[in-house]
């Protein structure tokens, strides 16, 4: 069957969208539906049948670039530069949203809020997992979100709507729970939401490259991923759970929704900067 891509191509971002996501998950689900009845373990399905899904999104993105709009190097044009300045972003990322966990948990631990102890488990294999883990999922979540999400919505609106849109977008799809576990913990969509504003803003700072985004995004995951797993500390109590953060996660509660709006104010004044010098 004969596409006119051209007129897909001229379609409302939100048909866009839509197209692109039914014609990923037809051609995912052949694959992944026979794993998920052959496998009985959920982890090892999700093992499989994800990283399969993620190498069909990347074939896929290639060849709508390439048909839709003429674009054969759509992932360059997403913000995936291999340039020097963009690997150098990536390791500053990465090190600011490490340093800024470590703070953040340290500031709780000298108030007394948290007990640091000593990991139960080899902690130098918790820090190398966590960096892999982190890169994969700051990677995967910035080509989808601040890459190809903004670049379809940027397509048909303004720079305002489409920040705010792809932030709310990536809460709520951060977000999909039962209706008492939403309420229960309500804060993390707003540390989600920051979170999303932080990291466009640091992709606008740098003039569209992702690599500073990708390593923000992957050096938060590291350094929560260094103290979760690897038991580093213990909740004293002596405040709620709102202000540490709800099922101890930082991004619910009080503590977490500060760092990011400090960090968020901080990145969108850099890209105000950038904004004006242009």
């Amino acid at each position: 069957m004969k596409v006119n891509y051209l007129r897909v191509s001229q379609y409302p971002a939100p048909v866009r969208l839509g197209i692109f996501i039914l014609a990923l998950l037809l051609l995912w689900l052949p694959l992944a539906a026979p794993i998920r009845l052959l496998v009985q373990d959920d982890n090892l399905v999700t093992i499989l049948t994800m990283p399969l899904l993620y190498v069909e999104f990347i074939l896929l993105l290639r060849l709508w670039g390439k048909k839709l709009y003429k674009q054969p190097q759509i992932l360059r044009h997403y913000g995936l530069e291999r340039t020097p300045q963009n690997a150098i972003d990536l390791l500053r990322g990465l090190a600011i949203g490490l340093i800024n966990i470590l703070i953040l948990f340290g500031l709780e631990g000298l108030l007394g809020w948290l007990v640091w102890q000593k990991p139960s488990i080899f902690l130098l294999r918790v820090i190398v997992e966590g960096l892999i883990v982190a890169l994969v999922y700051g990677f995967a979540e910035e080509l989808i979100f601040r890459g190809w999400l903004f670049d379809e919505l940027q397509r048909d609106y303004n720079l305002r709507v489409v920040v705010w849109a792809t932030a709310v977008i990536f809460a709520v799809t951060h977000f999909i729970k039962p209706l008492s576990e939403i309420i229960r913990t309500s804060p993390q969509f707003f540390g989600l939401l920051l979170l999303a504003l932080f990291l466009v803003w640091a992709k606008r700072w740098r003039r569209g490259r992702l690599g500073l985004s990708i390593g923000l995004h992957a050096g938060l995951i590291w350094g929560y991923y260094i103290i979760n797993v690897g038991q580093l500390t213990k909740y004293s109590g002596a405040v709620p759970d709102w202000v540490t953060g709800v099922n101890q996660n930082p991004l619910a509660g009080l503590m977490g929704l500060v760092l990011l709006s400090v960090l968020a104010l901080w990145m969108q004044r850099k890209s105000r900067a950038i904004a004006l010098i242009r």
